[in-house]
Order: C-alpha cells, then sequence, then structure tokens
C-alpha cells in the first residue's frame, strides 16, 4: 500500500515537473509579442528596440543567476530551489499583469521589472528541473527519457505562447495609425482609429492568469510531495582547480557561441513576429488580423525548433557535433541572405492562423525563409555545448555554470538587431543573426579544436 501510495506521488511530481518545463519556455516566450503592444504604446512611439527591451530583461537575469541558481541547488537542493523558483515566477508574472493597470512609461518601467523578476524564475527553473526529472525517473534510461518528454513539451509550450498571444491581440493599432487618422474596422464599424483603440495589455491577460495558475497549483502539489534530494557536493570540495574552464581555448570560443547562438535563436523569430505585426513599416499591412498572424508566423518557427530536435535525435549518434554544426549554419547563412534581399513583394502560401481561423496566407517569401531557420538552430545549443565541454574532465561543471550566465545573449542580440531595425529596417537588421552564423561557423571549423590538451583535467 505503501509503495503504491509513493509510486502515486512520484507520478504527480513527474507531471508537475512536466508542466514547469514547459512553463520556462512559456513565460520565455512571452516577451517579444507583448513587446508588440508596448511598442504601439504612444509613449514607446513604435520603437522596435524598446519592444524588445522585456526580452532583454527577461535573458539579462542569466547573467545575475546562472551560477547563483547552482550554487543553491547545491545548498538547499532540488525541491526547495523549484520552490523558490516558482514562487518568483508567479511573482513576475503578477507584476506584468500589474503593469496593465498603470499609465504610460510607468506601466511600462513595472512590464519591465515583471519581465527581469521573470527571468530569475526561468533562470532558477533551468538549472533545477532537468537535474531533478532524472532523479524522479531514477536515473538512466527512465530518467533520460522524462527528461526528452519534457523538452517536448517545453519546445511545444514555445511554439503556442506567440501563436496564442497574437490571436488575442488580433489586430495591431498602432500609434502612427492613430496620427495618420488610418480607418479601422471596430465592432463591425468602420471609423478613423483613436487613442483608444490602442492595442493594451488588457489583451494578452489570459495567458498570464494561466501562467499564474500553473505557478501556484506547481507550488502547492510540490510542497506536498515528500522529495528526497540525492547526495550533492561532495567531490566538489575534494576537487582541486588549478585552471578556469576559460584557459582551454576552444571553451572559451565555445562560450562565446553559446552568446551568440541564444542571440540568433531569439532574434530570428522575435523581430520577425514584429515585422510581421507591423501595419505601418512592416508586412502588417498585408493581414487583417496582422499580429494573430505575426504570432503564428513566429510560433511556426518553434515548431521547426521542435522538429529539428526530434529528427537530430535519430542521427546524432551516427554524426559528429562538428558536422552538424557546419551543416546547420551553411545553410542557416543562405537561408538569411536570400531573406534579406528579396523583396517583400514576392509571397508564398502557408496555412496560417488569421485570427477567424486556419486559411492558406500569402506571407513574404523573407519570412517562410527566416522560418525555416528554425530546422537548423534546433541543433546548435547541443552541437556547441559538446564542443566547448569536449576534454574538459574536472572542469565541465564549471562550464556549464559559465554556459547558463551566457544565456544573457538572448536579450542582447536581439536588442542590437531591432535598434538596426529602427534605424535602416527589418530585413537590413538580419544582418545580426547572420554575423552570428557566420561566428558559429568559424567555432565549427576551427574554434572547436582543443589545443590546450596539456592542462591536466583529472
Amino acid at each position: 500500500m505503501s509503495e503504491t501510495k509513493n509510486n502515486n506521488r512520484s507520478i504527480i511530481a513527474i507531471i508537475t515537473m512536466m508542466f514547469l518545463y514547459a512553463m520556462i519556455a512559456f513565460v520565455t516566450n512571452l516577451a517579444a509579442p507583448i513587446g508588440v503592444v508596448w511598442k504601439n504604446q504612444p509613449e514607446i512611439g513604435g520603437s522596435n528596440l524598446l519592444g524588445m527591451m522585456g526580452n532583454f530583461m527577461n535573458f539579462l537575469a542569466y547573467l545575475f543567476m546562472g551560477i547563483p541558481a547552482g550554487k543553491m541547488l547545491m545548498k538547499v537542493g532540488y525541491k526547495n530551489t523549484a520552490l523558490t523558483g516558482i514562487a518568483v515566477g508567479f511573482f513576475g508574472v503578477l507584476v506584468q499583469y500589474l503593469s496593465g493597470m498603470a499609465h504610460g512609461l510607468t506601466g511600462f518601467y513595472i512590464y519591465l521589472l515583471g519581465a527581469f523578476i521573470s527571468g530569475f524564475a526561468v533562470c532558477m527553473l533551468n538549472t533545477v528541473v532537468n537535474p531533478m526529472l532524472n532523479l524522479l525517473g531514477g536515473g538512466g534510461n527512465r530518467g533520460n527519457q522524462l527528461n526528452l518528454i519534457g523538452g517536448t513539451l517545453n519546445s511545444l509550450a514555445g511554439t503556442l505562447t506567440p501563436m496564442l498571444v497574437g490571436a488575442l491581440i488580433g489586430n495591431v493599432v498602432s500609434v502612427d495609425m492613430v496620427k495618420n487618422r488610418i480607418e479601422i474596422v471596430a465592432d463591425g464599424v468602420k471609423r478613423v482609429a483613436t487613442e483608444a483603440d490602442l492595442t493594451q495589455m488588457a489583451s494578452v491577460n489570459l495567458v498570464l492568469f494561466i501562467a499564474m495558475a500553473v505557478f501556484a497549483a506547481a507550488f502547492l502539489v510540490l510542497t506536498l510531495i515528500p522529495i528526497k534530494n540525492p547526495e550533492i557536493g561532495k567531490t566538489t570540495a575534494e576537487t582541486k582547480f588549478e585552471h578556469s574552464p576559460l584557459s582551454f581555448r576552444h571553451c572559451m570560443l565555445g562560450v562565446i557561441a553559446i552568446f551568440v547562438y541564444v542571440g540568433v535563436e531569439v532574434g530570428i523569430p522575435g523581430t520577425l513576429n514584429f515585422y510581421i505585426a507591423d501595419t505601418t513599416k512592416g508586412a502588417g499591412t498585408m493581414f487583417a488580423n496582422a499580429a494573430a498572424v505575426g504570432g503564428f508566423v513566429a510560433g511556426t518557427y518553434w515548431l521547426l525548433m521542435l522538429v529539428g530536435r526530434f529528427c537530430a535525435g535519430f542521427i546524432a549518434g551516427r554524426i559528429s557535433s562538428r558536422a552538424m554544426m557546419l551543416t546547420a549554419t551553411s545553410i542557416g547563412m543562405l537561408l538569411i541572405v536570400a531573406a534579406i534581399f528579396i523583396p517583400k513583394e514576392n509571397t508564398v502560401s502557408m496555412p496560417l492562423f488569421t485570427g477567424s481561423g486556419i486559411a492558406i496566407t500569402a506571407v513574404p517569401v523573407s519570412a517562410m525563409l527566416l522560418v525555416l531557420c528554425g530546422l537548423f538552430t534546433s541543433v546548435m545549443w547541443a552541437s556547441i555545448f559538446n564542443l566547448a565541454t569536449e576534454g574538459l574532465g574536472k572542469y565541465t561543471a564549471q562550464a556549464s555554470g559559465i554556459f547558463m550566465m551566457m544565456v544573457v545573449g538572448g536579450g542582447v542580440l536581439p536588442l542590437l538587431q531591432n535598434f538596426i531595425a529602427d534605424k535602416a529596417g527589418y530585413m537590413i537588421s538580419y544582418f545580426v543573426p547572420l554575423a552570428g552564423m557566420a561566428y558559429m561557423f568559424y567555432y565549427a571549423l576551427i574554434g572547436c579544436r582543443n589545443v590546450n590538451k596539456d592542462i591536466p583535467v583529472d
């Protein structure tokens, strides 16, 4: 009877951690589509740079919390770290919700604070979810299986989030539309847009309520379930580190590659969402519900990342990480170059959610090419990690902590990209991820070679 009870508790704990795995992507991927709302407020004036600030704040938290999260795990254990992350996540989403009740820049600053707090939570959960699922599964193949299932749910949540937010926003009413007295259809009546019609945070309250409900339920369930921590931290106290992981040239260049990769991975769909949703300077004039279409296009990118990771799982045992990186970055560069130079008037049909249902819709060819990049960015994190930690031995754990800090690239590079988008146009801004792809190609070709084999790693 007691064994059955313990099994039931383990199943509940596993399901809870699966939901948290999904919430990591859900909360992270809220930033770019919600940025569509904020960039179109009168005080922001349509700035893509400021619209991407929520995403920047979310990823900036990794720089401060990457290593402390690992130390917290060692000090207070898996369960307490997870509970802390859940509580912080609930509070971060609550602050984002409250930002919609304020006006102007005050509300924007409150939103940025909420995004930063949410970033702390996501960093803590990222640190604990993988090992905790492995623990609940008893390690070995079962633990790995649970992590793979969790990773699939993570990718699925990342796919659905921009789609859901886009559907809730529908068509964007921007400050430029109000200034230029553009006509809109509201409640079936065609009239000139006013400030009262501007897209507001209240439009996305539903997703914030969902996030808070999941965090609250997960906290309650995890509090009631006893989880025994494994023995952690023993070997760390006994191990002497004469060098830093950055003493290895291939690791140092790999740390830069991780920074660049996350920026490329996030910047491509995030800026694409802005481009499709923009009804003045982007491709939004092509659609009746531009934000809905933009969210679906961005979501398709994340869906292709899920497909790419699933397919890569079958071939990774036969193809080296280096060969995979060289192929993925080469094709990625070709897709981005083509997207930059093909005029937006050139269109191709894609099945998209248009606000009223799924329909075959004409979108710029450049958008489709950028969406296809998701297939190839999907394999890059694992490949870079493998190449950068090859031959590190006892320094591998320290390197992992540094990699977690470098996730901040997902905030920095998209911010730079959207600064360029404001100044020179959306497609020109894609030279930023193109340069990132070029660096990762260099890393796979030359930079990943371990030239410091004389450093002892035992």
